[in-house]
């Protein structure tokens, strides 16, 4: 079986969680990689470095479909409410390898699928069930919090760090069981592509120490994915 290259180092971060933020720092200042990749596409990164936020267009919404914008959406809201709970702006961890990169003047690469193909997926592919529950999850959510939050094993929850692995892959297997088709699109599909695209970092760049900053329900599917990989 092959193994992870020893020039390669991937961290699973939350993107609200200043335990994440303060891991990048450490590692681009201890481990000092030569390129850094993120879980962005070119048009996120920019995005997410501007000082006023980008509005998406009806034209937008009508390219990714209704379904895609709208999760898009809901997920920004509850992104900015957990983010105002802690004091961490959304992404900041991705800013930070992001401005640390260019302040080391280190190789930047963006690994993800572009949005734009992630969420014409996501407008497809999600069946009338998985609308329903998913309509069902929001209303729990408003209305029994507390159930929710100990249907899902998230009471003692920190949000300044990042979840064990062992949440993590609870919480993974959740979404598997009750979004199957969510899950295929947002996480497998993803992980895929974001494999294919270090591989090609590895065999381009060979010896040279690459970093690897993706959300935290990535890190062991692709870490997974890269020991069936022939990287050389």
């Amino acid at each position: 079986m092959n193994s992870t290259p020893e020039h390669l180092k991937i961290i699973g971060t939350s993107h609200i969680a200043k335990e994440s933020v303060e891991e990048i720092k450490k590692a681009i200042e201890e481990w000092k990689p030569e390129i850094v990749a993120v879980e962005l596409d070119v048009r996120r990164a920019f995005a997410l470095m501007q000082k006023e936020k980008t509005k998406t267009s009806i034209r937008d919404a009508l390219k990714i479909g209704l379904k895609g914008y709208l999760f898009v959406k809901i997920g920004q809201y509850v992104q900015e409410k957990l983010g105002n709970m802690v004091g961490v702006s959304p992404g900041s961890e991705m800013k930070t390898a992001l401005e640390m990169a260019k302040k080391n003047n280190l190789k930047i690469a963006f690994i993800d699928q572009p949005i734009e193909i992630t969420l014409k997926k996501f407008s497809k592919n999600l069946t009338w069930k998985e609308k329903f529950r998913f309509v069902g999850d929001i209303f729990a959510g408003i209305f029994t919090p507390k159930r929710q939050i100990k249907k899902l094993n998230l009471n003692k929850f920190d949000l300044t760090k990042v979840p064990d692995q062992k949440t993590i892959s609870s919480l993974i297997k959740q979404l598997d069981e009750r979004y199957p088709n969510v899950y295929k699109t947002l996480i497998t599909d993803r992980n895929k592509y974001m494999i294919k695209e270090l591989v090609k970092l590895l065999r381009d760049n060979k010896e040279q120490k690459i970093l690897v900053v993706v959300g935290a329900g990535h890190q062991e599917g692709m870490e997974k994915l890269l020991l069936k990989v022939e990287v050389v």
